[in-house]
């Protein structure tokens, strides 16, 4: 149950807008809620997917972190240029962790970073013949890299560069699919767009490839892993549960996937989406094209994981559904015994979260199985849609905010009191350095993976490390430690 009443969630809500200008906190107050179980859209409670104001701080991604480092990026058997300043190549480069199989540099080509590295005389006189020579050199380097994307960013459209232009006369000359994004970081109001410009790229340039080719021998048991980015090796650990149950995994989107997987996507008989915001796109479009129904599935803790495989189940016949059961009760005695490891060391533990894509609020069952209740959670760049699937999650009178601020943040934490905050790597250092333990829950913190049961085991495990870890005791601020000659102040408490 959550420890504060609905009136003092509120009172909390309007205490922490108080500091904001009149403007301002009338548009901040629509993005922040006391959840309530029994709505049913959340567009009555909260406001999602609009500009952040101008001047307060926020921590979302542009279109291109959308595009090219979710999206695009994982594909591993593609180079992916970041056409535009070093800069944003180099801050998107490996830094998700999503893991693969291969040779680096021969067939493999995640972990590289491929610019064009604009200068001023691009800006003024235009970069169109720099992409056609970077494509030129990036043929005679990787021969084996089975396609290019070219990934704009901002400078690109302010100028006006056709990367279309060159990129169809590219693929003419390489035989292979050179794909303009048009995902500068300027469209839009946040990562968002970029994952659905992403998704119409791949609609446009990909999935229909095959459509005419009938060489793959198809069963009725395939499905397609979509919208997991394989963070630390999730998607490995999910794909062995889906084949123990006896389903073929055809392609996996788009973490350790390749082009090839992409283009036969529309050939299974399922698509299974984990990341629902970044992928919903391009699985509608398949539903409507194809015909491929779609279904969106939670593998974080025991619980969502034994709901997800027996509703994946009941799609297919029953043989699979009676494999769905065999899978569950195998690992029965596994995940029993971390629950009663971890649980009594975790048991009422208060836990913040602030997210994207799918984790405020598919995290929160394996938070549930370990005794610790989720008292505030968000997205950086939601839609209503997303809200709709949290508000059912979250217990009533907990806490809601989207594209929450630093300020208000902190705020809510310092009167919350959480035992745990989760976010990402901009939050980090400031929840530790106010003495509150924290999880960088973008990239499992350098950890992972958090999916099935494998990595629930590794989930609780790492909670357990963080909040138990004696160092809270030990800490203190540098501004509460005294000035020389005053008495010690006392350590601070664990959070």
């Amino acid at each position: 149950m959550a420890t504060m009443t609905r009136d003092e969630t509120q009172a909390l809500i309007q205490e922490v807008l108080e500091v904001y200008p009149e403007k301002a906190k009338k548009d901040r107050a629509k993005h922040l809620a006391v959840n309530d179980p029994s709505v049913e859209q959340s567009k009555k409670c909260i406001t999602s997917n609009r500009k952040s104001q101008p001047g307060v701080m926020t921590v979302r991604g542009c279109a291109y972190a959308g595009s090219k480092g979710v999206v695009w990026g994982p594909i591993k058997d593609m180079i992916h240029i970041s056409h535009g300043p070093v800069g944003c190549g180099q801050y998107s480069r490996a830094g998700r962790r999503n893991y693969y199989t291969g040779m680096t540099g021969v067939n493999t080509f995640g972990t590289m970073n491929f610019t064009s590295d604009f200068q001023e005389k691009d800006i003024v006189f235009g970069g169109d013949k720099k992409l056609a020579k970077m494509l030129d050199e990036i043929e005679q380097l990787f021969p084996l890299s089975k396609g290019v994307s070219v990934q704009s960013e901002c400078p690109i459209g302010l100028i006006g560069d056709d990367i279309e232009s060159v990129s169809k006369q590219k693929t003419k000359e390489h035989n292979k699919p050179i794909i303009p994004v048009r995902c500068e970081g300027f469209r839009g109001v946040s990562q968002s767009l970029g994952h659905h410009i992403a998704n119409d790229s791949i609609r446009d340039h990909v999935v229909h490839n095959r459509d005419n080719d009938d060489s793959f021998e198809t069963t009725p048991y395939d499905v397609a892993i979509i919208g997991d980015y394989n963070i630390g090796g999730d998607a490995w650990s999910s794909r062995i549960l889906l084949e123990e149950m006896g389903l073929r995994v055809v392609a996996q989107w788009s973490g350790d996937g390749t082009l090839s997987e992409m283009e036969l996507t529309p050939k299974v008989k399922l698509n299974l989406i984990h990341c629902y915001r970044s992928m919903n796109y391009i699985s509608r479009h398949m539903e409507e094209r194809y015909g491929v129904p779609w279904m969106e599935y939670n593998l974080f803790g025991p619980t969502k994981i034994a709901e997800s495989l027996r509703k994946i189940a009941e799609f297919f016949d029953e043989t699979i559904q009676a494999n769905a059961e065999k899978v569950i009760a195998k690992y029965q005695a596994e995940y029993d015994a971390i629950i009663a490891k971890y649980r009594p060391r975790l048991e009422g533990k208060k836990v913040m979260l602030y997210v994207g894509g799918l984790r405020p609020r598919h995290i929160i069952g394996a938070y549930e199985d370990l005794g610790m209740e989720v008292v505030g959670t968000g997205y950086e760049f939601a839609h209503n849609d997303d809200y709709d699937r949290t508000v059912k999650e979250m217990g009533d009178s907990t806490l809601l905010y989207d594209d929450v601020t630093g300020y208000e943040f902190e705020e809510f934490t310092k009167a919350i009191k959480p035992d745990l905050v989760g976010s990402g790597i901009k939050e980090k250092y400031i929840f530790q350095k106010m003495g509150i333990p924290f999880r960088q829950m973008h990239s499992w913190d350098y950890s992972g993976p958090y999916h099935g049961y494998d990595g629930f085991a590794i989930f609780a495990r790492d909670m357990d490390m963080t909040i138990n870890n004696p160092c809270w005791n030990s800490m203190q601020a540098p501004w509460l430690k005294p000035a020389e000659g005053e008495s010690e102040a006392p350590m601070a408490a664990s959070a």
